[in-house]
């Protein structure tokens, strides 16, 4: 925390000001902290603060109690000022046990709070998180560094629900209400917004909305009571631009984003999925919106859930499928499929570790060369990538919108750290979104003869006919096209011309979208930075804290992979050194060498763990230096 005043309230309790807050919610997959965190989170964006979180859980279900590799963890960032990571160290740690103050206690900043639950560091808990015999890290001195609060949570939320009747169990796990209701009287939060969501979320159980809203009342009047409690923390609103604003998840603004190119496009909007982390949210999101006209299916199998999207697109419809690594492997058969038929197609991949099952709740950038050339035979495809979790609108809204009018299947990319994150969103005004016109044909292409299904414009984009339109009957297929015809042919030259003219396609896309420009307006410094994907907070971060240390930093963030824009390679040779940092072994580091020929310098982490600022900061400063 920074910027600190003090104060002395009626109750003789100090306000300190502050302008950023970190708080890590952190225990076991049962105790709630993700929806604690959220809570969190929405009630500070609608308190106006600006916020970034990163939801940090197992891969388990219900990973092993107790251990490190069970913990769960919500961290938040939040402040009255622009906030674009969930942040590198903790402010506040609440560690419901022990597994969860040794997995994050290394985050904590010195001087910190920690607020420890006494009844998660029993002799069990001790030994379940590894701790040696007789250690506990509350009463050994390892806390010395740190403001630690010991409070016996389990305890204090069942005393206050003893007389609700409820068994043991129900009681235990209204916990983290009481670490929520803590924590709003430690920052001044108001509690409206939680007890409407838990309304909601328990209407119809009565006894269990009862005993949740008075242990989050019985967190917040521990605060106040208690003695050991003698300061509460103020944040002040952020300055945001004038507009309505909403806390949105990455997946939630994807959703929304192909609903408004759909509605944009007068489409109706089809999903075809197979349930798969994390892009799962997508489908269960899309499916609220039945009576808007949205379609969604959920398929037996990934291969199932593309093909019905094919077929959907064939129909008329925006059509979109969604998964992560292990469905875009299943699926690329039918990519290709979608890519000789040339239909518009929305294949989203959000991202997480693997190979394989891999790390299937943590994130990863490694996708990026499978969408570039994970496909069989020549298949060239447009890339779309989001940056942030408010990005995912935007995002999606273009990679729609290049689909639809270039008649051609799109890949988007998002990630973990992207699709489980939130933020505050600001609502778009229809008139705000760039239209989207999609090029049916309704006329005849070839008077006099049959119609040419595969007669291409200047842009090398094919006519898009909905079915049953009269006089335009045409076949297609996975079969190799003539060309303009679109007959079945097995000759050379003819499948090099198709090869190449459907290349080209890809791209003219270039001449469609806009210039690649500095994000931060810097056209003049030794290094740039360049980023795609959820890199794009941490280095703007990391150019924004160095500039403030006397340091030029320039910040290039690409949303558009495949084709790039077209002064890329312009603009990058402006630079003396040009630094990559990847999620992964350097996907967009081969491809800027290999197209540019840029002696680029790569900065690669495979974690499953986002880059902090100060890993960024510390390899730009080796940069300059060298």
């Amino acid at each position: 925390m920074s910027n600190e005043r003090n104060s002395y309230s009626e109750k003789h309790i100090s306000i300190k000001d502050t302008d950023t807050v970190v708080v890590r919610f952190s225990g076991d997959s049962g105790d709630g902290m993700q929806l604690t965190g959220s809570q969190f989170t929405y009630t500070s964006a609608l308190g106006g603060n600006d916020v970034a979180t990163f939801p940090d859980f197992p891969a388990e279900i219900r990973a092993p109690a107790g251990t490190v590799a069970g913990v769960s963890g919500f961290q938040v960032h939040f402040g009255s000022r622009d906030i674009h990571t969930p942040g590198d160290y903790y402010d506040v740690l609440v560690a419901m046990n022990a597994a969860a103050l040794k997995n994050d206690l290394k985050r904590v900043r010195p001087g910190g709070i920690i607020i420890a639950n006494t009844a998660g560091f029993d002799s069990k808990n001790l030994k379940l998180a590894n701790y040696p015999d007789g250690a506990n890290p509350l009463e050994d001195g390892t806390l010395e560094n740190y403001t630690l609060y010991k409070i016996d949570i389990s305890r204090l939320t069942r005393d206050a629900l003893a007389d609700t009747g409820l068994n043991m169990r129900d009681i235990d796990r209204c916990k983290n209400m009481f670490v929520l209701g803590l924590l709003y009287w430690m920052f001044d939060r108001s509690m409206d917004y939680t007890m409407r969501a838990l309304g909601e979320k328990f209407a119809g159980k009565p006894e269990i909305l009862e005993a949740n809203i008075r242990a989050l009342h019985s967190g917040w009047n521990y605060g106040e009571t208690a003695e050991i409690f003698t300061t509460r923390y103020r944040i002040g609103k952020a300055v945001l631009p004038p507009g309505v604003y909403r806390s949105v998840s990455g997946n939630q603004a994807l959703a929304i984003g192909a609903m408004a190119a759909a509605e944009k496009a007068g489409l109706r909007l089809f999903l075809g999925s197979y349930p798969i982390t994390p892009a799962s949210d997508v489908l269960h999101e899309l499916a609220k919106y039945k009576a808007n006209g949205v379609i969604t299916f959920q398929a037996e199998d990934e291969i199932s859930a593309i093909c019905a999207a094919i077929g959907a697109s064939y129909a008329g419809a925006l059509a979109m499928t969604t998964t992560s690594g292990p469905g875009m492997s299943l699926k690329t058969e039918a990519i290709g499929l979608a890519v000789m038929l040339e239909i518009p197609l929305l294949i989203v991949d959000i991202q997480r570790g693997g190979p394989s099952t891999g790390l299937p709740t943590k994130t990863e950038q490694a996708d990026l060369l499978m969408a570039m050339y994970g496909r069989h035979s020549e298949a060239p495809l447009p890339i779309v990538a989001a940056c942030s979790p408010a990005d995912c609108f935007d995002a999606v809204y273009e990679a729609a919108r290049i689909a639809l009018e270039h008649v051609v299947p799109v890949i988007f990319l998002s990630d973990g750290y992207i699709a489980n994150g939130a933020e505050p969103w600001r609502f778009p005004a229809a008139d705000q979104l760039k239209p989207i016109q999609p090029p049916f044909t309704r006329t005849h292409n070839n008077p006099g003869g049959n119609f040419l299904p595969y007669k291409r414009d200047e842009r090398h984009v094919r006519p898009w006919v909905l079915p049953g339109t009269p006089g335009l009957e045409h076949r297609i297929g996975g079969l190799e096209k003539q060309h303009e015809t679109g007959n079945v042919s097995y000759d050379g030259a003819n499948h090099e011309k198709m090869v190449r003219l459907r290349a080209e396609k890809v791209n003219k896309i270039a001449e469609f979208i806009p210039p690649a420009a500095p994000d931060n307006g810097i056209y003049d410094a030794k290094v740039c930075v360049l980023g795609w994907g959820s890199t794009y907070g941490a280095i703007k971060s990391a150019a924004i804290e160095l500039g403030e240390e006397g340091f030029t930093v320039a910040h290039v963030h690409l949303r558009h992979l495949n084709p790039f824009p077209k002064n890329l390679g312009d603009l990058l040779r402006r630079y003396e050194k040009v630094l990559i940092p990847e999620n992964n072994s350097g996907h967009l580091l081969q491809l800027i060498r290999a197209r540019y020929l840029i002696d680029a310098v790569g900065y690669h982490k495979i974690q499953g763990q986002p880059f902090t600022v100060n890993e960024l900061k510390q390899k730009i400063r080796e940069l300059y230096i060298n």
